[in-house]
């Protein structure tokens, strides 16, 4: 981390001095050495993850986990990009190929060094790192597990197939799009949970104690307000993308300074450049958007042929390859198909019906591998630059907010999104009739943008009816904002929901004494999801279980498990304004009815989790946080590798968003930034756990204490900054030398830590 380091790559000296929040600010002469650096110091805090990642999205952890992967290697590599790669390459930028060879020289010129002693971590997993191909950094696997429309065409397929299009509009309003019409041929019914099922797979995180739930769509704020509606005359911009609380963090924080380049922010640790941060003239934040980029397809196999399908009347045959998977504890490769039609890649089989089904998504196209498009991002200067290097970001889909220091804001959504003529896409469409087709793509200007709004504030958070309707509130306050108002805001805990649905109790009583009381305290508690209070827990019982129950009202038991998840924004107007599409006789007698059944319900559930100890129903009790480590899977691997647990305020639907998923997995935001356009060494940031994902690192966990905190440190920018925060300087110097398998021999030319 300090000394001196002869390196063979550089063509000149690159000093990383890393500040006392383990936050490397790399400094070269050129382009070319300030990535080398980049692969390099990332690599030196990440690698174990780097590697695991790199198997992740390739589909190969068969290889060093098993036969329990197989199904999700085979599918993950079916999705990926086929086409030709030189065409790739430029889409993303003229210097995008030199920068990625590069950063995966630099990394490599770590691996060499890491692989004559391994760490801990590939110890613990039994296998050692491998070199790194430019080629590693251009997989879909990211883009694709961000893009789940196809999960909901086939949940609304089937939910159109048991209540009829008309109906299940109503009970699960499109929002802007028109009503549901079903294309002409298509069987909903056809559709069946193989389908889905089918593509869970992709993505799935490593953890090796089996296949874990799928990667949850992530909820995110970010917002900006103009000079007049800040306390410093000049914009501030806040962005908290929440993602899955893990350990390592899946952010990584870096300062890239050369020629043409100082950028400061939040990459991922297998990237070059920065994906959420601020150069010397602009900020930028992100939230992820529901953009449909995913369409399922319905095909007609022929009986005779099972590899040709109907195209327009006649058969066409699809195209097939045979690969191989390598499998840890066998002697031979798994062998599998990959089939695909003019549509995209077969999904699933329904060998009675003589049907395929395939998916056809944005991520095939060139360009769309998941935030390189950040590269164009970093150097932009102004608004009609930022926007002219988003319209190179494709992948994946998302809503950005925007700041520069000439008091400007701005608002553009980014996503290769397809132009569909005969249909809106939200059911699957037949592959046989040449009338569903796609025909071009959306411009930047036809997606929804904004430019120095008269209200002085832009806003997003994925959609969330609750969490813009909260944020709005805040900005409705004509007090000027503030770093600390931003900061408050993003651990923001009041519940929008619970300000519609408490005051509802207030017209109904209860027959049971305990329920009584806690209708009473629900009237009189103050709508915040705060760690230390028991009426927290008893509120968001009460909302699930009003959710549940409402639901049972009207779907069939096989969906209502799914719509539950999907039906986040029906919950308050179906119970503030009852009305026959949820309630039968009397809507508003039937609502109160359930209003206080409900209550009831979770006022035995508080009781049954918290038992009788005074203050055991303290939200922040259940409601936890811990970082995983996915090498965590023996109570001593744990010890050492996971990080927490900490009490979590908020829950889903609060500004400061956070809940749980499958397999024990939190999401919530690890990184935060507050970005102050007056002064950037103003800035706030967090990264929790923390910088490294070595164990023995002082930075493995400790930005975790300020994050349990709510709290910040300062993102420093400057050269002034940046040395009084110095905590190491190491300098990264050329070395002529042989090298070794892709990577180079390292040299200490004084000690060094």
């Amino acid at each position: 981390m300090s000394g001196t380091l002869a390196l063979v790559g550089l063509s000149a000296p690159v000093r990383v001095v890393r500040d006392r929040w383990g936050v490397p600010h790399i400094a070269a002469g050129n382009q070319d050495d300030l990535f080398f650096a980049q692969g390099f110091v990332q690599a030196q805090d990440r690698l174990f993850q780097m590697d695991l990642w790199r198997r992740s999205v390739q589909g190969r952890l068969s290889e060093v986990l098993g036969l329990n992967f197989i199904e999700r290697d085979a599918m993950t590599r079916r999705i990926q990009y086929r086409g030709e790669m030189e065409a790739e390459w430029a889409s993303y930028g003229p210097d995008t190929k030199a920068i990625a060879t590069a950063f995966t020289r630099g990394v490599n010129a770590w691996v060499s060094i890491a692989r004559e002693h391994l760490s801990e971590e590939f110890v613990r997993a039994g296998w050692a790192p491998e070199f790194w191909k430019p080629e590693d950094l251009l997989n879909r696997t990211d883009a694709f597990t961000s893009s789940g429309n196809a999960q909901h065409e086939i949940f609304r397929a089937r939910l159109v197939a048991t209540a009829g299009a008309a109906r299940a509009d109503g009970l699960l309003p499109l929002g802007a799009r028109s009503p549901t019409v079903i294309p002409l041929g298509l069987d909903v019914s056809a559709i069946s949970y193989v389908v889905g099922d089918a593509l869970r797979p992709v993505g799935t995180a490593p953890f090796f104690s089996g296949l874990a739930a799928p990667v949850p769509l992530s909820g995110s704020n970010a917002w900006v307000v103009a000079p007049p509606r800040s306390e410093t005359g000049s914009p501030l911009l806040a962005s908290d993308p929440h993602r899955a609380l893990e350990n390592p963090s899946l952010r990584y924080l870096v300062h890239l300074k050369a020629p043409g380049w100082n950028v400061i922010g939040a990459t991922a640790p297998w990237l070059p450049g920065v994906a959420i941060g601020h150069n010397d003239r602009i900020a930028w934040g992100m939230t992820a958007s529901d953009a449909d980029v995913q369409d399922v397809y319905v095909e007609k196999v022929n009986p005779a042929n099972p590899h040709q399908v109907d195209d327009r009347g006649r058969w066409v045959d699809t195209l097939v390859e045979n690969e191989a998977i390598v499998v840890r504890g066998r002697s031979k490769p798994f062998e599998y198909e990959r089939e695909a039609t003019p549509h995209g890649v077969v999904i699933a089989v329904d060998r009675e019906r003589h049907l395929a089904y395939t998916i056809r998504w944005s991520g095939t196209e060139q360009g769309a591998a998941a935030e390189l498009g950040a590269l164009g991002v970093n150097r932009a200067r102004s608004w009609v630059e930022f926007r002219t290097a988003l319209a190179r970001w494709k992948m994946p889909s998302a809503d950005f907010v925007y700041a520069d220091v000439d008091g400007n804001i701005g608002r553009q959504l980014a996503a290769l999104t397809p132009i569909r003529r005969s249909w809106n896409g939200a059911l699957p469409a037949p592959g046989w009739s040449g009338i569903y087709e796609w025909s071009g793509w959306a411009a930047l200007d036809n997606l929804p943008h904004a430019f120095n709004p008269a209200s002085g504030y832009l806003a997003s958070a994925n959609d969330s009816a609750a969490r813009m309707n909260r944020i709005g509130e805040v900005f409705a306050d004509e007090r000027a904002f503030g770093v600390d108002r931003f900061k408050q805001l993003q651990h923001d805990t009041l519940a929008w929901n619970a300000e519609q649905l408490v005051p509802l109790l207030a017209r109904v009583g209860a027959a049971r004494q305990d329920v009584e009381q806690a209708r009473q305290r629900l009237l009189a508690w103050d709508r915040r999801l705060t760690s230390d209070s028991s009426d927290a827990t008893l509120y968001v019982l009460w909302e699930a279980t009003l959710l549940r129950a409402l639901v049972k009202q009207r779907i069939e038991p096989e969906l209502t498990s799914d719509f539950a998840v999907r039906a986040g924004s029906v919950l308050v107007p179906a119970l503030v304004r009852p009305s026959h599409v949820w309630f039968d006789g009397d809507p508003a007698g039937a609502r109160d009815a359930l209003l206080v059944d409900a209550l009831a319900a979770a006022v035995d559930e508080r009781g049954a989790r918290a038992g009788p100890e005074a203050g055991a129903a303290a939200w922040g009790r259940f409601h936890v946080a811990t970082f995983a480590h996915p090498l965590g899977i023996t109570e001593g691997a744990r010890s050492r590798l996971n990080v927490g647990p900490f009490p979590m305020p908020g829950y889903a639907e609060t500004v400061m968003s956070t809940y749980s998923s499958g397999a024990e997995r939190n999401i919530g935001a690890s990184f935060r930034l507050v970005a102050d356009l007056s002064d950037w060494d103003r800035s706030l940031a967090t990264n929790a756990p923390g910088q490294s994902g070595s164990p023995g690192s002082p930075h493995f966990s400790d930005l975790a204490k300020l994050w349990a905190v709510g709290e910040y440190f300062p993102l420093v920018f400057s050269e002034r900054a940046v040395q009084e925060n110095a905590e190491a300087t190491l300098t990264l110097v050329p070395r002529r030398s042989r090298s070794v398998t892709g990577g180079s021999w390292p040299t200490f030319n004084r000690r060094g830590r």
